[in-house]
């Protein structure tokens, strides 16, 4: 590994080209996928700009299909808000199968003659002569009074179906009149009208997949969505980095299910069942777990039963030095062997990538204590009368220490189950895992070395050094930065291209490898046009409630939104810097580190 740094000490030596390959890559650079997706951006959704996210997608189809919002919403709510797989049906199989399929009546209806106000007409479920002043017709033709149609809209929304009411009449495939369902539901239950509005404008979050709730602990009301390729790692406003796959911390390289399956396994108990199988045997009379203290194979257990510690077998207690007297266990048991060894070999399997997690987790959580120390000794660097004032390498330095730990940190549980028996046993050959399990661990090596010798040059007392060993400790500091930025590139690549891409059977999905650390979600802005002239007025999303955190939180009502036929608004994406705080830090670090700085 000597020879890997010093080769790359030449081209590495400046450091104003370092850092600007560090901090100016464009993202299109970073996607090195094979899939060539476009560069997945995300936005946070606060209650505020819910209604302007929603918007958009609403205006696209109503604009596209001349819809009102209702059969807008009704067509996007039954395609789960994706608007591609929308028009790609409209496409292949016209709107009149489109509208069908979702409930939207096709032909406009010709009203009836209006009737006289004090005639009355046959509910046809209640089967009670009513007033025609009181009965309401969908669009689709069904007429009933307004007292069964208020009981069908209050049952429907207590059961959470408010978002895909249908007419009661028999076999009527149509979405009622959202406007409708409105104005008889809130002239009894007004709570209830306005329940029918957010399960309205949650829908947006709920039933779209590329939109999810920001799953912080408590929560902060905040939602992101991404465009693009949705197997990406996020951050909200709110400091927390997540999957947006599973909803889970963030833990590429690994795929959601190797988390899902070592999460479980690191909680629950099936470790501890190992330990127990490989450490002791049952009484063969009250079946508890015996563990042998001595070196005689002649046990006895609480309840008093003795027996063979070699075979399990009950026996007297009469022995000698030699043997278990009228007992004999030494004929080949192959079963119970294979499987006492297999346990065993498992258990140690699983302890060493389970230690190596853990030890790069908690150099994580001990480097991330730096910041303060390192802000110190700039402190007192800079005081001094030296030619040396830019001491920006250090805190680069330290973000691609933090963001090339954590890769390293997740690495083993990705190790541990791709080439373990659990999900790829019949994907390859043992020749084949083994030629790819060396592949991979002398990359994860590599990485390893490297990142042990950044922190260690980040460690270093440079407020204390000449400005000869600044100067080098500066160098090798820049050098190691981006030779582990690219060692987590090739990572990405092995996992992606020569691991998992050459998998028939199984399809598992990685967040892709960003070397500016987790995307940050930008707030998505809100912004009201009143009047089509005048010009837009631009109101940044909850800015000034809870300190720029969304408020809206699943299950919370508020009042409904406006129609968007009578009001006009248009998005704007606010830039956001990249630096946080002072600028000291350009790195994502979880929730709770963030909280604490």
């Amino acid at each position: 590994m000597e020879d890997y740094v010093s080769s790359e000490e030449e081209d590495y030596y400046s450091d104003r080209d370092s850092l600007e390959g560090l901090e100016n890559e464009e993202e299109d650079d970073l996607q090195w996928r094979p899939k060539a997706a476009p560069s997945s951006s995300s936005k946070v959704i606060t209650k505020e700009s819910l209604l302007i996210a929603q918007r958009e997608d609403l205006r696209r189809v109503m604009d596209l299909l001349t819809l009102r919002e209702q059969h807008a919403r009704t067509l996007l709510i039954h395609y789960r808000w994706d608007v591609e797989k929308l028009l790609a049906v409209l496409v292949e199989k016209g709107k009149d199968w489109l509208f069908a399929e979702a409930g939207v009546t096709v032909v406009e209806r010709k009203d009836p003659p209006s009737l006289p106000s004090t005639s009355t007409v046959l509910c046809c479920i209640c089967m009670d002569d009513v007033l025609a002043k009181e009965t309401t017709t969908m669009d689709c033709g069904h007429g009933f009074c307004n007292n069964c149609w208020t009981e069908h809209f209050i049952v429907k929304i207590n059961e959470g179906q408010s978002r895909r009411i249908r007419c009661m009449a028999h076999k009527c495939n149509a979405i009622c009149d959202e406007a409708i369902i409105r104005n008889l539901v809130s002239a009894r239950h007004p709570d209830l009208a306005e329940r029918f509005e957010r399960f309205l404008l949650e829908s947006y979050i709920e039933d779209n997949k590329m939109v999810k709730w920001c799953p912080s602990v408590p929560h902060c009301g905040n939602a992101i969505r991404v465009e693009g390729d949705k197997f990406c790692e996020v951050e909200c406003t709110c400091g927390l980095q997540f999957c947006f796959s599973c909803s889970a911390e963030a833990h590429s390289p690994c795929s959601c299910l190797m988390w899902e399956l070592w999460t479980k396994k690191c909680q629950d108990e099936s470790e501890t069942v190992n330990w127990i199988t490989v450490n002791t045997k049952p009484c063969p009379k009250c079946h508890k777990p015996v563990e042998k203290n001595g070196g005689c194979n002649l046990v006895s257990c609480i309840c008093g039963q003795a027996f063979c510690w070699l075979c399990g077998g009950a026996t007297g207690r009469d022995h000698t030095w030699s043997s278990i007297s009228g007992h004999s266990c030494g004929r080949y048991k192959e079963d119970h062997e294979k499987r006492a060894e297999r346990a065993k070999r498992d258990l140690y399997r699983y302890m060493h990538y389970h230690n190596r997690y853990k030890a790069h987790t908690d150099s994580f959580k001990l480097e991330t204590k730096l910041k303060e120390t390192i802000q110190n000794k700039i402190s007192i660097s800079e005081s001094k009368e030296s030619t040396l004032k830019d001491f920006s390498w250090v805190t680069n330095g330290l973000n691609r220490l933090f963001r090339s730990r954590r890769v390293l940190s997740y690495s083993y549980p990705f190790a541990y189950y791709m080439f373990g028996d659990d999900l790829f046993k019949d994907e390859m050959s043992k020749e084949e895992r083994e030629i790819k399990q060396h592949l991979f661990e002398d990359q994860q090596q590599q990485l390893e070395s490297n990142v042990e010798k950044l922190s260690k040059f980040i460690e270093e007392p440079f407020d204390e050094y000449t400005e000869e060993k600044i100067m080098e400790v500066r160098m090798q500091v820049i050098n190691l930065s981006v030779i582990t930025d690219n060692l987590c590139k090739k990572m990405y690549e092995c996992i992606e291209n020569d691991l998992l891409g050459s998998l028939q059977l199984a399809i598992h999905n990685i967040a892709p490898y960003r070397s500016k650390g987790v995307e940050r979600a930008s707030e998505l802005s809100v912004c009201w046009n009143t009047k089509a002239n005048d010009t837009d007025s631009c109101i940044l999303s909850d800015t000034s409630i809870n300190g720029g955190r969304g408020t809206m939180e699943p299950g919370r009502h508020f009042r409904g939104s406006p129609n968007l036929d009578e009001i006009g608004c248009s998005s704007r994406k606010r830039s956001r810097k990249e630096t946080l705080g002072d600028g000291l830090f350009d790195l994502n670090l979880p929730a709770e580190v963030i909280d604490k700085s």
